[in-house]
């Protein structure tokens, strides 16, 4: 089993185990703690609504100060922005080594050297467009009054496996437009000689969209839209606190990759939407949700689930689902990938069991212990029952 891998993973908050607290700041005054004791909540303010901090040239992703800000301690919720930006920034500092640093800033380095140099085809397909990106029944879903709309979105989704959602999300032009665009870009990066990254480990052939100036675009799509999908069926593994994802295009075919083993993503949640062209096969197949201890573990009949790509159509599913790609076995097939993290789930994973709840084998086995348990204790009171008797 493998274990598919963009780059580098997200850096991750202060550990929850030091919980709420600014160092005795009792007052509230809105000042970040002059020593080195910095602390966050161990549970969110999902009420509290987060600055924005993309206009802030940063180390880190703005959407990660977004989403952390909702663990900060109440006296620093409302205070000025640029507080909460230094305290948090000095958190994530703690926790991420010199190395990473110097990593992501070599990584943004190379990313400018691409935008500078690489001339877009579409310009429009980098800012957010819903009404040119969107079909209509997504559209509806999402205008819907805040009140509904979470039954809203679950209108428009079919569940055809236990964890695996399909939808209909992306119109056929801004598919084209953005198949052209992968298109301008191999031949630009193919007259240049650049050599550019592949999206991950498994796959030779696709380009990352991040690298050549599309994160904005795919920034919004993940706050504005997958995220809010990712609140409603994907909380158990973080889906209320994605901030930050890896964006990329794959492309499967005869002088492409073929098909793609199977796998699990480095993602909480993976968003999957084909975008064309003319093709036969591909199917991707599923076969359960497991975490690290059991990625290789049997499965079951129940969770066995193959799906068949069709252009415009989005499934979306935990990082965890097991699965992989069959082989293209005509034409061309290229899909548009979202691989959506959360910082703050990564930590807390390492400090609350629960947080397997998401495996279907940690589950068969609670339940087999609860079995066993049961039928433990039945045994003792028959036994009990008997020495009465006699």
């Amino acid at each position: 089993m493998a274990v598919e891998r963009g780059k580098d993973s997200p850096l991750l908050p202060t550990s929850p185990a030091q919980v709420a607290g600014t160092n005795g700041n009792a007052n509230g005054a809105g000042l970040a703690p002059s020593n080195a004791n910095y602390r966050l909540r161990l549970n969110p303010n999902q009420d509290h609504r987060a600055d924005n901090y993309d206009d802030l040239g940063m180390e880190f992703t703005p959407l990660l100060f977004s989403s952390l800000e909702r663990y900060l301690p109440p006296n620093l919720l409302d205070v000025p922005r640029d507080t909460k930006y230094k305290y948090m920034r000095d958190i994530l500092r703690r926790y991420s080594t010199e190395g990473e640093r110097t990593r992501e800033q070599k990584h943004k380095e190379y990313r400018q050297k691409i935008v500078s140099n690489y001339q877009p085809l579409y310009r429009e397909l980098y800012t957010m467009n819903p009404s040119m990106f969107f079909v209509q029944s997504f559209l509806k879903a999402f205008n819907a009054n805040e009140k509904n709309k979470d039954e809203s979105i679950k209108s428009i989704m079919s569940e055809p496996a236990p964890g695996v959602y399909t939808f209909d999300m992306l119109q056929p032009r801004f598919c084209e437009m953005l198949l052209s665009e992968v298109e301008n870009f191999e031949k630009w990066v193919h007259e240049t000689k650049f050599r550019i990254m592949r999206p991950n480990t498994m796959n030779k052939f696709g380009a990352v969209l991040d690298d050549f100036g599309m994160q904005g675009t795919l920034d919004k799509l993940m706050e504005d839209f997958i995220r809010h999908i990712s609140k409603i069926f994907f909380p158990d593994v973080g889906g209320y606190s994605l901030d930050s994802h890896h964006g990329f295009v794959v492309e499967y075919g005869m002088d492409r990759d073929v098909e793609l083993g199977f796998h699990v993503d480095d993602s909480e949640v993976t968003l999957n939407v084909c975008l064309g062209k003319q093709f036969t096969g591909g199917e991707l197949f599923f076969r359960g949700v497991r975490c690290e201890k059991h990625v290789n573990s049997e499965t079951h009949p129940e969770e066995i689930f193959d799906y068949s790509h069709s252009p415009g159509r989005a499934i979306i599913h935990r990082g965890r689902h097991r699965h992989g790609a069959r082989a293209t076995t005509s034409g061309h097939r290229i899909n548009l990938l979202l691989w959506c993290r959360s910082s703050v789930f990564r930590e807390l994973k390492k400090h609350k069991k629960e947080f397997i709840n998401f495996c279907g084998e940690c589950k068969r086995e609670k339940k087999a212990r609860l079995l066993h348990s049961v039928a433990a204790r039945k045994k003792e009171l028959l036994v009990g029952e008997g020495d009465v008797a006699s």
